[in-house]
């Protein structure tokens, strides 16, 4: 499942306009769209990026509470003050609020209630610490680790259900790898210096920590260096994350048996008895090599140290849940330190988005009730259908793909379900999980474990293709291809993506290539090894396969080209054109195929420049607006190693460069920056 915000971003989606709905009312250049926005001073062929979002980056800086700040911030920020306004009304334990207002009330209520947190002090996870300390044996310790897993303390690796990559009718049981504090394997792994400082910033994070949970200075600073002996140990056993992008790769089903037999180092019993999931007998595992790797590693470490590295992960997981300095030690290190935030957010602001993660289709319900009405969704299937038919002639119009194989991608694309738009049509029913206004962490866990055993239920059951990826106040969207389809919450269905005072160039601009954008993931590196049922199946020909492969390695050498962060001193970040695969392909066919949309709306009207601009031109612009954004420079070295997504300035470069619908709509010439010698095209 493809999630694109931090995931920010996947791209998303807004509503679109139906052709002749608005030709009696002359566009604005209000609400999502400003040409405010736009730096003219800049030539839009040397730096399209700087001459649309220029004014918007100069006037928009990087508030101190986050790390980076875009078009997608913004609205996330909106529709985070309308659900602190909802959660506000209904956080008091007075009469007349419904179940779903109580639940999401008290949840919200537990959270903001600080004092009352900081008295509880470690009682919340004290049970926790005591049973890891009771640990003795191997038996013990696996049984440990999946009672954790049951509780949503994950540890070691990640145990849950998926679709059978295979059979995507039936979910099945799946593991993963894990067990990592920091953010990828690489960190490590490497020893450049950003890497060597990053692991040492570590080692007083989780020293500090270890601290506050009851240790002493001296056991503190030991256990860090065992925690991190051992984390480097899993590390270097992981996947990296190209590798990982790769379907194959996490195609590993096999019997219990078999798994008992790659890694007899894992007392797989007496884990999974642990976890409470009903009892099965094949399992799929994500990485074969980490559980091969790591299986000796089992043994090879004394029981002292496996005790204290499943202490580190349960403080760790605990901590933004506990008293003031156990958060504000996480956000020195993960929000200060690595993304670069230079001041916490606000408590609402932590509540809002806890309430949200936890309970997301109640806190969703009443959110969509105030925000989002039929007509949203009507609107959106206007936009889906225009975008729909123009991916058809695209395909068509291939001239490297052989009839054979468009007739396969055509049936790929008639079976996509494009029906989730805005909100789920059954939402889920939470009576059963227990919300108490004094007791955060607990609330917490057990909101998780609600969806942990809804995940194990699913085990070896038909799968359920109504299951949603994203609560409906998230500004994202995504393709699943297991179940072949496009998903678009009501979050981003609303300036700047959509805005019903804007022209329709501006609106297919930027939710029409949205939607295009979430298309094209079914067709891009990896979604196009999946055929229309969501299998992993091979539906190219030979020559088209390997044509298609030069398109996508030329997008991957392009990308690879652009610079995240300059460093004389240490070294240029570039962006990892394999990681970041996927997204661009979707970028650039998204944005081919909203353009084809668009003229195909167009055709019929009366041409008319506003601003100034075309309305090709306003297409461009409109895709460029929702990508402005300004970030931390720490922020923007993560995310060039772990972010699939490329930054905003080079998801429109790179994708109006090689378009030459670009260059003829601002009469670009050849050798200006924006015109790209080569250009790239898969779709």
């Amino acid at each position: 499942m493809r999630r694109l915000l931090p995931c920010l971003f996947s791209v998303a989606c807004a509503a679109g306009v139906a052709a002749g709905e608005r030709e009696a009312e002359a566009p604005r250049s209000v609400g999502g769209f400003d040409v405010k926005n736009l730096d003219p001073s800049v030539d839009p062929c040397v730096d399209f990026y700087r001459y649309a979002c220029g004014g918007w980056r100069k006037a928009n800086p990087i508030p101190a509470d986050q790390t980076r700040w875009g078009r997608f911030n913004e609205l996330a920020e909106r529709n985070r003050s309308v659900l602190h306004d909802i959660l506000e009304q209904v956080k008091d334990a007075k009469p007349g609020r419904s179940p779903i207002e109580a639940k999401v009330g008290d949840y919200y209520a537990a959270c903001m209630d600080e004092s009352g947190i900081e008295k509880q002090g470690l009682r919340p996870v004290a049970p926790v610490l005591a049973a890891v300390e009771a640990v003795e044996s191997k038996g013990d310790l696996f049984r440990r680790l999946g009672d954790h897993e049951a509780h949503a303390l994950p540890a070691l690796f990640r145990f849950g259900s998926a679709p059978d990559l295979h059979d995507s009718r039936r979910t099945v049981a799946s593991l993963g790898q894990g067990g990592l504090g920091l953010p990828d394997r690489d960190d490590y792994l490497k020893d450049d210096p950003k890497s060597k400082e990053k692991r040492e910033k570590y080692l007083e994070h989780v020293s500090r920590l270890l601290e506050l949970s009851g240790e002493g200075a001296a056991r503190a600073a030991a256990d860090a260096q065992t925690v991190l002996r051992i984390e480097t140990a899993l590390a270097s056993a992981h996947l990296d994350r190209v590798a990982l992008r790769d379907p194959r790769n996490r195609d590993n089903p096999m019997t219990v048996d078999e798994l008992e037999q790659l890694a007899p180092g894992f007392d797989w019993r007496g884990f999974l008895a642990a976890t409470g999931a009903p009892r099965f007998t094949r399992v799929n595992l994500a990485s074969r090599k980490y559980f091969l790797e790591t299986s000796g590693l089992v043994d090879a470490t004394p029981m002292q140290d496996w005790k204290t590295y499943l202490r580190w992960h349960v403080v760790r997981a605990a901590a933004p849940y506990l008293g003031s300095g156990f958060v504000k030690e996480d956000f020195r290190f993960n929000r200060e330190y690595l993304n670069g935030a230079r001041e916490m957010e606000p408590r609402w602001k932590r509540c809002v988005q806890a309430a949200d993660r936890a309970l997301g289709d109640a806190l969703g319900r009443l959110y969509v009730e105030k925000t989002f009405g039929p007509e949203g969704k009507a609107r959106v299937r206007q936009m889906i259908e225009a975008i729909t038919a123009a991916l058809r002639e695209d395909i068509e119009s291939l001239p490297w793909m052989t009839p054979e194989t468009k007739t396969k991608a055509q049936a790929k694309l008639r079976a996509f379900n494009t029906s989730k738009v805005g909100y789920p049509e059954e939402w889920k029913d939470y009576r059963t999980v227990e919300v108490r206004r004094d007791d955060y962490f607990g609330n917490s866990r057990r909101a998780e474990m609600f969806e942990i055993e809804r995940a194990h239920q699913r085990i070896d059951k038909p799968t359920d293709r109504t299951l949603w990826g994203m609560t409906p106040p998230t500004v994202n969207a995504y393709y699943n291809s297991a179940n072949n389809e496009i998903v678009f919450p009501a979050g981003i269905l609303q300036p700047p993506f959509f805005d019903r005072s804007m022209d329709d160039a501006v609106n297919f601009g930027g939710i029409g290539v949205v939607i295009g954008h979430e298309y094209t993931h079914g067709f891009d590196d990896q979604g196009s090894k999946f055929d229309p049922e969501g299998n992993l199946e091979n539906w190219w020909t030979p020559d088209d396969l390997k044509a298609f492969q030069e398109r996508t390695d030329c997008i991957a050498r392009e990308y690879e080209g652009f610079v995240s962060v300059k460093d004389p001193a240490s070294g240029d970040v570039h962006l990892n054109g394999r990681l970041t695969l996927g997204e661009n392909t979707a970028d650039n066919g998204g944005l081919r195929v909203a353009y084809r949309a668009l003229l195909k709306t167009l055709e019929g009207r009366k041409r008319t420049p506003v601003d100034g601009h075309t309305e090709e031109q306003r297409f461009f612009l409109g895709f460029a607006n929702v990508w402005c954004q300004n970030v931390t420079e720490q922020a923007a070295r993560q995310l060039a190693q772990t972010d699939p997504h490329s930054p905003g300035e080079f998801r429109v470069v790179g994708s109006v460069g090689n378009m030459e619908e670009f260059k003829e709509a601002f009469g670009c010439k050849a050798g200006q920056a924006m015109v790209r010698e080569n250009a790239c095209r898969a779709w």
